[in-house]
């Protein structure tokens, strides 16, 4: 086990409080602060409506490091703790377990503040109701900010001499919140144009030297690199491509990329890339390498492929379960600094290497004598490539050869010496949103590089979600829990739960073409409509039909650092449509994209993979039907031809000669034989199909 322990030392003292009996790590951290703890429910609610006490909601994840600072500074402190036990009922809540709460609240913190993040501190009326909030307050005043201890005490100050003043403005932010959830669709549906505005807009806000959005920090923001390839493949803009290629090759050498080990980190504090956020999330890095796995199918790059591949073994060797599930995060912080674990200064890369071997990989790898991260001490240096390797070749007088040859054995040499440090923490929890978007990543990547492992990883996190998160037994299909940890699966899953994986699901199939990933998608599709749906309005709630009520039933639109439950909707609806010709399904992907078509033209930023639905559902690709015995060499070679080839609007079908299950389950299969006892390709467009292709080069004719 490598879960973080972090902020438990100095605690222990104390009598574990609530959080001790839940199962997120997150809140097993603050299971012995002196604080009264109550995780959210009906217990912690119920007695603030009992006592009359206002609720101080703390929101936050288990890698975020200024989570611990606040920790430690307030909530392990016991005059504080005390403070808040007197004036508050406390609930401290896992925003990766519970993204309900933390959506909610959070537009609650944004409109009161005009900013967010986490840590989140949010003071609610004993019925749940915002009226002040924020997210880090310092244990004293600094940084313009007040000190906690100050806050808490004025607003009980408030609380008990203005009541009715907190009580309205609670009510006001929860009837905007309730009006935000009442969006109604444009008038006329999305036209190709909104896509060329997007498109505009996303461009005029690109870093032309470093990539990326403009300024710091910088973000990764792979969806929005998606929708740029895919506006790339749509119009010929060889802007779109450039800002891509750009971005991916800066983040490629920055210090938020692992250049020993792989993976990338959350976030670049600075503009260009270097120094990160260290917390490494599963979602990142599942987005993060297919993107540049479909960098690498336009641009046959060598680098993308490498990254792409990297990242994902990352995730296998470190982030993977015994079962074959994947983990959730990875902490910043080892030994209670921020990225000690990955930090190197001149003098122990010199201990690893000889003195030439030392020279040439700390000129390739910027490590100096004064280091680039003074948070970590005299010399620390992050890792991170700013020149080319034939650069830093001549520079140093040495061949390219050379050079190579020093940098795989000093990778090698230092890998192995960080093995022996301090690892950072690890968030154990299995969600299964995130576990969805890594099986996406890696059946696709499986597909498109021939990695068997990638597909038997993909198998295996599959099986375990569907067998350990999924109850089956239900007229609409599966239904699914949010989290599994130490044998518990629990709380009800969420609209991105759902989405998330059902689409990968679908990719499991079109690269296995095993129809058990197919009719697990339909049933999680099923489901979605059930209990999700806003038949009225239009779209869906993140929340099922059965779920706790809260102050409101959120719609969630916006593509942040994970996908919108609606944006993997309308993906999986428009997929679907095609593969099990069900059109009627293109209409609830339809009824997303009317919600959110004004929106997304203005602000193209924040809807990323929304507008690569939007294209999907403007501009259809290839229908690809293919009739082959699966392992046999003239179908592998059809398949090929399909599989290196960016195609983000297609989908793809198969079956043997003799597969009449895969017929009849899939109607692009229907009707479909070999010619002359080879295997066949149809390529059709809405339904209306070119001549069957034999041949990889006729194939690749009408593909392109």
């Amino acid at each position: 086990m490598q879960e973080s322990t972090l902020c438990i030392t100095e605690a222990a003292a104390h009598r574990p409080n609530r959080l001790i009996h839940e199962t997120s790590p997150y809140l097993l951290q603050h299971a012995h602060n002196p604080v009264d703890w109550y995780p959210w429910g009906p217990e912690a609610l119920a007695r603030a409506r009992a006592e009359g006490k206002p609720i101080l909601l703390s929101v936050g994840y288990s890698a975020c490091h200024w989570c611990h600072v606040m920790a430690h500074e307030s909530f392990e402190d016991p005059e504080t703790a005390a403070t808040m036990n007197g004036l508050f009922v406390n609930i401290k809540v896992d925003r990766e377990e519970r993204p309900d709460l933390d959506a909610i609240y959070m537009e609650a913190v944004q409109a009161m503040t005009g900013h967010g993040g986490w840590p989140m501190t949010v003071f609610l009326t004993p019925d749940g109701r915002p009226f002040y909030g924020g997210t880090y307050f310092p244990p004293a005043p600094r940084y313009g900010m007040p000190g906690f201890r100050q806050v808490l005490e004025a607003i009980a100050e408030a609380w008990n001499e203005r009541r009715g003043e907190l009580e309205s403005a609670g009510a006001r932010v929860s009837e905007a919140l309730a009006r935000s959830a009442l969006l109604r669709p444009a008038e006329a549906p999305p036209a190709p144009a909104l896509l060329d505005q997007a498109l505009r807009n996303l461009i005029a806000g690109q870093d032309a030297r470093e990539g990326g959005a403009i300024g710091a920090p910088k973000f990764p923001q792979p969806m929005n690199l998606e929708f740029l390839l895919q506006s790339y493949r749509r119009t010929g803009d060889v802007s779109a491509l450039n800002a891509v290629t750009l971005t991916l090759s800066k983040m490629a050498g920055g210090g938020m990329y692992d250049q020993l080990g792989g993976g990338f980190h959350r976030y670049s504090t600075d503009d260009r890339w270097l120094v990160p956020h260290f917390e490494k999330m599963l979602y990142d890095n599942a987005q993060l390498a297919r993107v540049y796995l479909h960098a690498w199918q336009v641009t046959s790059a060598p680098e993308f492929r490498r990254v792409a591949e990297e990242t994902l073994d990352y995730v296998l060797r470190e982030m993977t379960s015994p079962e074959g599930s994947f983990y959730s995060t990875q902490d910043a912080d080892s030994e209670d600094q921020e990225g000690k674990f990955f930090l190197w200064t001149l003098a122990q890369v010199g201990e690893r290497l000889d003195p030439e071997q030392a020279r040439l990989f700390a000129a390739y790898y910027g490590v100096t004598p004064q280091g680039n991260f003074r948070e970590g001490g005299p010399g620390a240096s992050i890792l991170h490539i700013e020149r080319d390797l034939a650069s830093v070749a001549r520079a140093a007088g040495v061949s390219p050869e050379r050079l190579s040859g020093v940098l795989v054995r000093g990778r090698a040499a230092l890998v192995a010496a960080r093995e022996r440090r301090v690892k950072p923490g690890r968030d154990e929890k299995i969600l299964a949103e995130w576990n969805g978007l890594m099986i996406e990543a890696l059946a696709e990547a499986g597909a498109v590089l021939d990695r068997p492992d990638y597909l038997d990883a993909a198998r295996r996190a599959a099986s375990f979600v569907l067998e350990h998160m999924a109850h089956h037994a239900v007229p609409e299909g599966i239904r699914l829990v949010r989290s599994f940890r130490d044998g518990q699966a629990h709380l009800n899953a969420y609209l991105e739960d759902y989405a998330a994986l059902a689409l990968g699901l679908l990719r499991l199939y079109e690269a296995t073409f095993e129809l058990r990933w197919l009719e697990a998608a339909s049933q999680l599709a099923r489901a979605m409509l059930a209990s999700f749906l806003d038949a009225q309005g239009g779209g869906f709630f993140q929340t099922g039909a059965d779920h706790e009520r809260l102050i409101v039933r959120h719609k969630d639109f916006i593509d942040s650092a994970v996908p919108s439950g609606n944006s993997l909707a309308a993906d999986l609806f428009l997929r679907l449509a095609v593969l099990l010709g069900r059109p009627e399904y293109a209409d609830y992907a339809t009824g997303v994209l009317r919600l959110m078509a004004d929106a997304m033209a203005a602000q193209p930023a924040a809807f990323g993979r929304m507008l690569c639905a939007l294209d999907f559902h403007l501009n259809p690709g290839q229908e690809i039907a293919i009739v082959g015995v699966p392992d046999a060499a003239d179908t592998r070679a059809l398949l090929a031809e399909v599989r290196r080839r960016y195609l983000p609007n297609s989908v793809l079908a198969l079956r043997a000669p003799v597969d009449e299950a895969a017929a009849a389950r899939v109607p692009l299969l229907a009707g479909r034989e070999q010619v002359d006892g080879r295997a066949t390709a149809y390529v059709c467009r809405n339904y209306v199909c070119r001549l069957p292709a034999t041949d990889p080069a006729a194939l690749a004719e009408q593909l392109s």
